[in-house]
């Protein structure tokens, strides 16, 4: 169970990171990715695709 707990805060962790880093890397295109519970759920679950999903989400709406 402790493992289990383990592993979920790892990702939660990682995808806040990942938000961030991806957040000063397009800040100079006024892009802005928020770093919310929907956004960290999303990162965390699907990773890499999600986080690009988000971006793409953000340049059509």
């Amino acid at each position: 169970m402790l493992n289990i707990l383990v592993k979920v805060v790892k990702k939660v962790i990682v995808a806040i990171f990942m938000l961030y880093g991806l957040n000063i890397l397009i800040s100079s295109m006024n892009i802005v990715i928020p770093i919310n519970v929907i956004s960290i759920v999303l990162v965390s679950l699907l990773g890499l695709p999600g986080l690009t999903t988000l971006v793409i989400l953000f340049l059509i709406i």
